[in-house]
């Protein structure tokens, strides 16, 4: 089985939009996709929604998507040719509760790939790929972590010469392929080369 995790540095950069394109891309890969979502304070790990319901037996929560009309990440998936696509919700800072259950389903996967930027805490990917917006000012503190082990950048524009981040250094991914992309098609032919390369030469 090959893994891929896409990361990103904040909401709303395309990582979603660049794991779907993959799945596109690459159907012969057969892919079975996971969306990860941390969940803060006071929301719900069964179903997203706000609670005050934050004990011991509801902090994570795995389920499968089933719904192919697109309205959800995880539906996205499923429609950009994924056969199976699970939604792992946990709250913040209890991935590792959850993962036990998720290397369950990879165990049955033929190949995957991974929307999360934390899951590289528990797991060594094939390759992980993160989408970065230098227009975006927030930069999540688990996209800096694992910033230095990105195997390629997918930046939005052409250079990072500019960027709304303040005190964050792109150092660590200096000496990496960098791919620019655009909305709405975030994956380019150069992307899907460097993936499958990749692939086969693990």
């Amino acid at each position: 089985m090959s893994l891929i995790v896409i990361g990103g540095h904040s909401r709303n950069v395309g990582k979603t939009s660049v794991v779907a394109g993959l799945i596109a891309a690459t159907p012969q890969l057969n892919w079975t996709a996971f969306k990860i979502t941390q969940y803060g304070h006071g929301i719900c790990s069964a179903n997203g929604e706000a609670c005050d319901c934050a004990t011991g037996d509801h902090s994570w929560a795995v389920s499968e998507e089933k719904n192919r009309a697109g309205d959800s990440d995880t539906s996205r998936f499923l429609v950009a040719g994924a056969l199976k696509s699970w939604w792992v919700r946990t709250e913040q800072g209890r991935l590792a509760e959850a993962m036990p259950t998720v290397r369950a389903k990879l165990a049955t996967a033929q190949n995957a790939i991974i929307e999360s930027n934390s899951v590289i805490k528990f797991l060594k990917p094939d390759l992980y790929l993160t989408v970065l917006d230098p227009a975006t000012a927030d930069f999540k503190s688990s996209a800096q972590e694992f910033l230095d082990r990105a195997d390629a950048v997918l930046l939005h524009g052409a250079s990072p010469s500019k960027t709304a981040w303040e005190k964050v250094s792109l150092k660590p991914v200096l000496d990496r392929p960098v791919f620019p992309i655009q909305p709405p098609e975030y994956i380019t032919p150069e992307v899907v080369d460097f993936v499958l390369k990749r692939l086969v030469l693990k």
